[in-house]
């Protein structure tokens, strides 16, 4: 099986006697509110899915990550890791004492040994990583948001986030290992979504279960946009389309719970290293991954791939371009694959959707399976709900 990031799958779940004596100092140690980036940061750290970090990076990796695109050690790794402090410049935390970690209903999850305090240049930080200062991207809104003071150290989960959905669907890295293994599937592709899986995602989908074992489906269920369609919504989307037009024995959902950075180019290089620790061998790379707006090129995420030696990624890009209903052709296909020209193409944008199913209209089949038109239209009239 691949080995994980770094040689090593992390665990830094503490049991035992540890998370007894850890439990019991907590109430001296200062408190730190995790928001919700952060709190998906914690998890992921501790389950391994972001080995080789044992915790939030340190000024050294935090620098190296922004201007070389690797830890400190010469890792690959595109994307910050940080905790920030909420206000002030954090007097009450103190480098080489613990501090204790929070959600915002008071739970408390675990600690951060605070080895590092360090004061952080938020705009070049949104110019490296995001390749831009402008307030409408959603990740420079967010650094906006937080402090630039950040506190680095390994962590300690003592207590799991208690999600309130999807929990059948929830699996660790050591989990989807097993599951890999026992399934004795060698190959095994991820697919990242924030979205629906329309019928463009499904045929890529579908060309890449032509060479791999498998594909794991793995959804973003962390912090995305509020105008992002809501997770519940989605997942059934996944559900129906996975018993009806899927087979079984060869396609695994579960949900990955980062939230989204819309960082294009440098987040698809971090997705593809984190599926990766969960035992994928392969990564599908669409048209825009992980991008928002017209602040990257169609392609840029593909480009991105060739700054790095594939050996020491590990992982096997798979690149797809935007695919599309040929009338012609009668079928789904890519400037790859189809010598026809535009007039005979099919390509549905997210806004035309929304505005067919607001007006109550079903998109085409040659854009969207019907059964995953109708749970979205259905959604359309309900509220959404608060998700984790």
């Amino acid at each position: 099986m691949i080995k994980p990031h770094g040689g090593r799958l992390i665990n830094r779940i503490v049991t035992g006697s540890e998370k007894k004596q850890l439990e019991e100092r907590a109430h001296s140690m200062p408190r730190l509110v995790l928001n919700q980036r952060e709190l998906c940061d914690l998890e992921m750290i501790a389950t391994g899915a972001m080995s080789p970090l044992e915790g939030f990076m340190s000024r050294e990796d935090y620098l190296s990550v922004l201007d070389l695109k690797r830890l400190a050690k010469g890792l690959p790794w595109t994307i910050p890791i940080t905790l920030a402090v909420k206000s002030g410049a954090g007097e009450e935390y103190k480098e080489g004492s613990p501090v204790a970690l929070y959600d915002d209903e008071s739970h408390f999850l675990g600690v951060l040994h605070l080895e590092e305090k360090y004061k952080v240049d938020k705009e070049k930080e949104a110019e490296k990583v995001l390749l831009t200062a402008d307030h409408s991207h959603p990740g420079v809104a967010y650094l906006k948001s937080i402090g630039d003071i950040y506190l680095g150290g390994k962590i300690s989960l003592i207590n799991r986030l208690q999600h309130k959905k999807f929990n059948d669907f929830r699996l660790d890295p050591i989990e989807t290992r097993v599951l890999f293994k026992t399934k004795g599937w060698e190959l095994v592709a991820a697919f990242q979504t924030r979205n629906p899986i329309h019928r463009a995602h499904e045929y890529l989908q579908k060309c890449a279960l032509e060479i791999v074992d498998a594909i794991l489906i793995h959804p973003l269920m962390g912090e995305t946009k509020k105008d992002d369609i809501p997770a519940e919504v989605r997942m059934k989307c996944y559900q129906v389309l996975l018993e009806n037009y899927y087979p079984s024995t060869r396609v695994v959902l579960s949900v990955f719970p980062a939230a989204m950075r819309y960082a294009g180019p440098r987040e698809a290089i971090w997705h593809a290293i984190v599926r990766k620790n969960y035992g994928c061998t392969h990564f599908i790379v669409g048209r825009d991954h992980a991008g928002v707006g017209s602040f990257y090129g169609p392609y840029d995420a593909h480009y991105i791939f060739r700054e790095f030696d594939p050996y020491e990624l590990g992982v096997t890009p798979l690149f797809f371009d935007h695919a599309f209903y040929c009338k012609k052709c009668g079928s789904m296909g890519s400037i790859k694959t189809c010598p026809h020209d535009s007039q005979f193409h099919i390509v549905f944008s997210g806004t035309k959707v929304r505005e067919m199913l607001k007006e109550g209209k079903l998109p085409p089949p040659q854009f969207t399976r019907p059964e995953v038109a109708q749970i979205l239209m259905q959604s359309m009239c309900r509220k959404p709900e608060k998700d984790r």
